[in-house]
């Protein structure tokens, strides 16, 4: 999975409960996953779920003992399953069986997992995995509809082939989308119900069917923010310029080639969105005149000239058409500048969020090898009018992404508390 994308779980505690089916394999990779995102991870396995991956792997993966028994002298001695229960911050359980889902929907307590999640007050995460048929049963779609309920959580289960070679729904979600679903669980719910344009990516400006001018942008920080802000609630369009990076968890993707698609395709979604994000390079410039047929280089001889013309600025017409709406969506740009100190980049951003018309401008030096294109870490400065610049230190792309949407998500509770006062 791409870096960028991971979500940001440092110091989180996490309870990975593995119960018995054969998808109890893909747990592996979940508790390696979470491990690389920061989580510190804590296994509990059904004697079932032994049956088929060995607790040494969960012990190896996560550094921490697996417990697996209530009648475990050594795991019990301070009371191990109510302390499990106390100290944890997210309850995942990951292969859930129709067994285990049933227990939980009936309050039993009967295993080390079942105990434990009755103990357990914080979020819980489901991932179901059984038979279609099992699945499609009455009995099950009941018991997981008392877990919704209750206010636990779903991520899945898939359609697809089953180990039984049956095709259908119950097929456990893939690790990595247990993954994203995790971080959403642990992430506050700010922009919960706020639907969010962003832009990602940099453009292609075609010279013929075989060549094009681009810029270095991997989009890695719009699609940062995109996870982020589904993470956080939020119901996210990404438009996304060329790049290797997958769709995000949960967003609706709309990928564009050229600065005149990645402009036509943003007016098309503009309506009911509270914020836009212009994380996108977009190109300054376009070929004026594309050939409609390879370019040869035995008939351009030793150089080739190419005439440019100027790309609308889509940030910039933006920022004049909402201008005086207090009814038009928080509007954010990005100013991705190469100054040779602090001040400097100071100054571009202040006088490019005054022109731009931009509510919130993120600006930040990209000729530094740890903050600029392809890297997965980044450091950034807030500028608003009227408001001191606020640093964002070096730190993942994901972390960042979130600090600039805490901001994004302030900026929208303000305007909503102050269209909500009594006038007087």
């Amino acid at each position: 999975m791409e870096q960028s994308l991971w979500p940001d779980l440092d110091n989180q505690r996490v309870l990975l409960a593995v119960s018995g089916g054969i998808a109890a394999y893909k747990a592996a990779e979940i508790c390696r996953l979470l491990n690389r995102c920061g989580a510190k991870v804590q296994v509990l396995m059904t004697r079932a779920a032994q049956k088929f991956v060995g607790e040494a792997t969960f012990a190896a993966l996560s550094g921490i003992g697996v417990g697996t028994s209530l009648w475990d002298a050594q795991q019990e001695a301070t009371i191990g399953h109510i302390d499990a229960a106390d100290h944890a911050d997210l309850l995942v359980l990951a292969p859930c069986t129709a067994n285990l889902l049933a227990s939980m929907a009936h309050g039993l307590a009967h295993d080390m997992v079942t105990t434990v999640y009755l103990a357990f007050a914080g979020p819980v995460l489901v991932a179901p995995a059984m038979n279609v048929q099992m699945w499609a049963h009455p009995a099950t779609q009941h018991n997981a509809e008392l877990l919704r309920e209750r206010g636990n959580r779903f991520v899945g289960p898939e359609q697809g082939e089953m180990a039984c070679g049956h095709v259908g729904a119950g097929r456990m979600a893939e690790p990595q989308e247990v993954l994203q679903a995790a971080g959403a669980c642990l992430a506050p719910q700010d922009l919960r119900g706020r639907r969010l344009l962003v832009t990602a990516g940099g453009t292609r400006e075609a010279i013929d069917p075989v060549r094009f001018v681009a810029n270095r942008s991997t989009g890695k920080m719009g699609f940062a923010i995109a996870a982020e802000a589904a993470a956080r609630g939020a119901e996210v369009t990404l438009i996304a310029g060329p790049t290797h990076l997958p769709e995000p968890w949960s967003v609706e993707m709309v990928r564009v080639g050229s600065a005149a698609e990645m402009g036509n395709t943003v007016d098309a979604h503009l309506e009911g969105k509270d914020a836009i994000v212009m994380a996108a390079a977009v190109a300054d410039f376009t070929v004026a005149q594309v050939a409609a047929e390879k370019l040869k280089k035995e008939s351009l001889g030793d150089r080739l000239t190419l005439e440019l013309v100027r790309t609308r600025d889509i940030l910039a017409s933006l920022g004049e058409r909402f201008a005086g709406d207090d009814r038009a969506p928080l509007l954010v740009g990005f100013a991705a500048e190469t100054a040779p100190d602090p001040a400097t980049l100071a100054d571009l951003a202040e006088a490019k969020l005054a022109r731009k018309r931009c509510d919130l401008l993120v600006a930040n030096d990209v000729s530094a090898n740890d903050a600029g294109f392809a890297s997965d870490t980044n450091r950034v400065v807030l500028f608003e009018q009227g408001r001191p610049p606020q640093e964002v230190p070096l730190a993942k792309k994901r972390r960042v992404a979130g600090r600039i949407l805490a901001r994004v998500a302030e900026r929208l509770d303000g305007r909503s508390s102050a269209a909500t006062e009594p006038v007087a």
